[in-house]
């Protein structure tokens, strides 16, 4: 991997967390993604340096190919780095095991997919249980029934995935993903799947979510619509591996 790629940093108001909430709970120092192929190592992500507050959201625009989905995953741990370091909820988890990484993602991190991944024969309240059974919590039906409430969506816990809305049902696999207080929120193009007014609900579900006065929770969204990410408290654009200092409407 060259050393020479260009680093974007804290210094860059653009990647800077106003600290809400007082001190990051991501924090990327000089991180970078090299991926091999039939042509020798390819640079995904280059020197990225960035801080996500407590209960801030933080949307990534970007055109198909500039990282923002790796970006995600070497948050997440499912991608190592090949530079840098990161800190998730206090921790370091650059040289974290395989081990400890699922468990840090158990405890700390949800992520949302563009595709919802409801299991159909399971309502809501089963769908947003089943990991945390799988992660051996007892009070798994409590936890994913107040997930649900927290959602909107405490009268829907009996209902299956096709008697649900495309809005509600995201809010079902939104409710997953922060089922047991986790404080860090991954959405991949959470609304690609929602018409406009659906896809305003969950932006409006991240602020409360967010604003949480007893659990805040930390979001970074990657999307394609700036007007999306212009509800986020900031905005990064992310081009060819690289965050960039900008004014994202007139880049993009």
């Amino acid at each position: 991997m060259s050393n020479t790629a260009p680093s974007v940093t804290a210094d860059d108001n653009s990647t800077a967390s106003p600290d809400v909430g007082g001190g990051p709970i991501i924090e990327l120092d000089e991180a970078c993604l090299s991926l091999a192929s039939a042509d020798g190592m390819v640079d995904i992500l280059r020197s990225i340096s960035l801080r996500i507050g407590s209960g801030e959201t933080v949307g990534v625009l970007g055109p198909s190919g500039a990282g923002k989905t790796s970006l995600l995953m070497i948050m997440a741990g499912l991608e190592s780095l090949t530079g840098g370091s990161i800190h998730l909820a206090g921790q370091d988890i650059t040289s974290m095991g395989e081990d400890a990484l699922a468990a840090l993602r158990r405890d700390s991190v949800g992520i949302v997919f563009q595709a919802f991944r409801l299991i159909p024969s399971m309502t809501a309240l089963q769908n947003v249980a089943v990991p945390l059974e799988l992660a051996g919590r007892a009070d798994a039906t409590d936890l994913a029934a107040a997930a649900l409430d927290s959602v909107g969506l405490g009268h829907r816990k009996t209902h299956l995935p096709d008697q649900m809305s495309g809005g509600e049902q995201q809010r079902v696999a939104i409710a997953r993903a922060i089922a047991g207080n986790r404080p860090v929120l991954l959405a991949d193009e959470p609304t690609g799947n929602l018409d406009i007014a659906s896809g305003k609900e969950v932006m409006a579900l991240f602020k409360a979510l967010c604003h949480d006065k007893e659990n805040p929770i930390s979001i970074l969204m990657v999307t394609h619509d700036p007007d999306l990410a212009s509800n986020a408290d900031r905005m990064l654009l992310l081009n060819d591996g690289r965050t960039e200092a900008s004014d994202i409407r007139s880049a993009w």
